[in-house]
């Protein structure tokens, strides 16, 4: 019981603590947001670099993301209530899309500057040692907000944080281009004649940091857009469906849907299984699939529905499906083929408190059910006759009285001796007797050498069975563990 109370709790904390550091890489990334926008508006100010300023807008837009992002991953860390049963993480699949706008918008204002400077207005950009010091600074603080940003966002499944990352990495390559173009201009103010040649360089440097950040919003956007309309991730349903069909006992995979929410994927599973497995058979099947999805995708939230189906039935299937259909319980099922049909004879399981006339009308009904469903299922094929047994159920409160030493000796010696006596047996062991009812209960191991085949084991446990009871007719249940050697 402790272990089921401490799982929640620790759940919780594993939660609380993805919260925090989520939290705490995005605060990070807002006060680095701060710094970079306002250096580079003084030095863009400064120097009149088109390029610095396009790069000062772009580190603004970033701050704007940060913003988003730090409160979105604050939204997105709630668990799932009543009007969110899928929780709240498409906020930060939300904040990327509000990202993609700002970026855009962006892009529009510095490939309008970048044109008015480079076809109808000159206007000098000073490229001082200020210029390029900001810009390789920026490109330092740019370099280590994305790493730390792609560690969690890659950690936690973030995309928010993911798209904040991209914002800072597309930063520092932005940033070598600017400084690639102040570089040239301040080469062409050494050539004199051609400065003004060179001083365009910034502007077509500001239309590469605009094709650049252009590039990066249509992707982020993509993606996005994906995750809102409930794309499924590619491929992702397909590896779920082969891996479930593979395991024991599973027919189909009707129909596979999955779907991401936030950092969470959620599987929605159609399985077909056989129609004569029992409600805790398919539970553990149920159980066996969330385990394998949940090996392909670990953070997947899976249900499964099963299906009952009669593919690939056969007889045997079918009459454990009728009795399940019945409610009733049976075993020791037997067929066999003559010239006139197919012989059924199976042993029904009835309250040993029931009237003999009740229970025959159960073995009579459970008959005509039989014949009916095999009729219907196997039309070619003819029931020659079905025969159920009746057969108390064993009360669960019986009281045994253990067999004295003295008692058992004669018991046990006979039994190793017939045990030893057949072919393919090793012996027998663990020999336990009780008095049960006024009858001998018997159970004891079995060993049988290795490589023989199941039937021929079943046989001889039967033959052991069977000179039990001649030997010693006081037998009441008899019961034989077989074991390989």
């Amino acid at each position: 019981m402790q272990n089921v109370v401490d799982e929640p709790d620790h759940r919780q904390q594993t939660m609380e603590a993805q919260v925090r550091e989520k939290r705490g890489v995005a605060g990070t990334s807002v006060a680095a947001a701060v710094f970079l926008t306002c250096t580079k508006l003084i030095v863009g100010v400064m120097t009149g670099s088109l390029g610095i300023l396009a790069e000062t807008a772009h580190s603004a837009l970033d701050l704007i993301a940060a913003v988003i992002t730090f409160f979105a991953v604050r939204i997105s860390g709630r668990p799932a209530d009543d009007s969110h049963p899928y929780g709240h993480g498409k906020v930060e699949n939300l904040s990327a899309l509000a990202e993609t706008f700002l970026l855009m918008l962006t892009c529009v204002w510095i490939v309008y500057e970048a044109v008015r400077r480079l076809f109808f207005e000159k206007i000098e950009v000073d490229p001082s040692i200020w210029a390029f010091l900001i810009m390789g600074l920026s490109i330092a603080i740019d370099f280590s907000r994305s790493r730390a940003l792609g560690r969690v966002a890659k950690k936690y499944g973030s995309q928010a944080l993911e798209a904040d990352a991209l914002h800072f990495s597309t930063d520092i390559w932005s940033s070598a281009v600017v400084i690639i173009g102040l570089g040239l201009v301040k080469f062409g103010q050494y050539r004199g004649d051609e400065a003004a040649f060179y001083q365009r360089a910034d502007a077509v440097a500001a239309l590469v940091v605009a094709v650049i950040v252009t590039i990066v919003s249509i992707r982020l956007g993509r993606r996005a857009v994906d995750i809102l309309l409930d794309r499924a991730p590619q491929g992702l349903a397909d590896r779920i469906s082969r891996s479930v069909e593979a395991l024991a006992g599973i027919q189909a995979v009707s129909r596979a849907r999955v779907r991401n929410v936030g950092n969470k994927v959620f599987v929605d599973l159609i399985v077909d299984v056989p129609r004569h497995l029992s409600f805790e058979e398919t539970h553990q099947q149920t159980r066996e699939i969330q385990e394998t999805v949940n090996r392909i995708s670990p953070e997947a939230d899976v249900v499964v529905h099963t299906v009952p189906t009669k593919a690939n039935e056969g007889i045997l299937e079918e009459i454990q499906s009728v009795a399940a259909r019945e409610h009733v319980s049976i075993h020791n099922i037997t067929t066999h083929r003559t010239e006139r049909g197919i012989w059924i004879d199976l042993d029904l399981e009835v309250d040993p408190k029931l009237s003999f006339e009740r229970a025959h009308e159960l073995a009579t009904d459970l008959e005509g059910k039989l014949q009916e469903a095999l009729i219907h299922e196997r039309i070619s094929a003819t029931i020659a006759d079905i025969n159920v047994h009746i057969e108390p159920r064993a009360e669960e409160s019986v009281v045994g009285t253990p067999v004295t030493k003295e008692e058992a000796l004669p018991y046990t010696e006979r039994i190793r001796a017939i045990g030893n006596s057949l072919e393919g047996s090793c012996g027998c062991h663990d020999v336990t007797l009780h008095k049960v009812d006024g009858k001998i209960y018997l159970s004891l191991h079995l060993s049988i050498r290795s490589g023989i085949p199941i039937k021929k084991v079943h046989s001889i446990a039967e033959e052991m069975e069977s000179l039990l009871r001649l030997e010693f007719p006081e037998l009441g249940r008899v019961v034989i563990h077989t074991e390989p050697e």
